[in-house]
């Protein structure tokens, strides 16, 4: 098993933990971070471009002139897609690009992840992380000390003076273990980890 080093907010190293194989030593195979990256995008996409069809566009539904004996070429509708604000022929209409993985393609992914950033010797397990009121300054302090610029931090659960103390500081993002996905762990060039976020880990991958 891998051994991690855990430090404190002010970026002393207090011990360490010991750091599962099955979840932070696999094989990193580069086609299924892909895979797993492009459904979380496309499950992203909103699709709502949209245009009217002939049905739907403004218009009278009277012939505007008559078949025969005009000279002019036939027309039976002032909404055909090619007169000038007509109806458009085979435009884009609302569609969900989403689809899925299997389940264990997606936490194969994730485990990947993981294991890509602490082969690269960027993760970074702290004790802990507590902060008593929504102080943008203090997390930025906590940053400072552990010398982490584009980060992603995990934490255990949901926690409010984290989550919005953080959310103005660029390229910072803090996710709760729930939330964890592979597309924000590999747009972060570092990862830090609190310690108590490993044994929901283990529980939500490893189960």
């Amino acid at each position: 098993m891998a051994v991690a080093q855990v430090y404190n907010a002010k970026n002393e190293q207090v011990g360490e933990v010991t750091l599962k194989d099955d979840l932070f030593g696999v094989e990193v195979k580069p086609h299924i971070l892909h895979d797993v990256v492009r459904m979380q995008l496309a499950n992203r996409r909103s699709g709502n471009s949209s245009t009217k069809t002939r049905v739907e566009v403004a218009g009278s539904g009277a012939k505007p002139w008559k078949q025969k004996g005009t000279g002019r070429a036939r027309a039976g509708s002032r909404r055909s897609p090619i007169w000038r604000g007509g109806g458009i022929a085979f435009g884009p209409k609302p569609r969900d690009y989403s689809y899925k993985l299997p389940k264990k393609v997606r936490k194969l992914g994730l485990i990947m992840a993981l294991s890509a950033r602490f082969s690269e010797d960027q993760l970074k397990v702290v004790d802990s992380l507590e902060m008593a009121e929504i102080k943008t300054k203090d997390f930025v302090g906590f940053m400072n000390n552990l010398e982490a610029k584009n980060v992603l931090v995990i934490i255990p659960d949901h926690d409010e003076n984290i989550e919005k103390s953080s959310r103005n500081i660029p390229k910072v993002k803090v996710l709760p273990v729930s939330g964890l996905n592979v597309y924000d762990i590999l747009l972060h060039e570092k990862l830090i980890l609190v310690q108590t976020s490993i044994a929901k880990l283990e529980e939500r991958l490893l189960s």
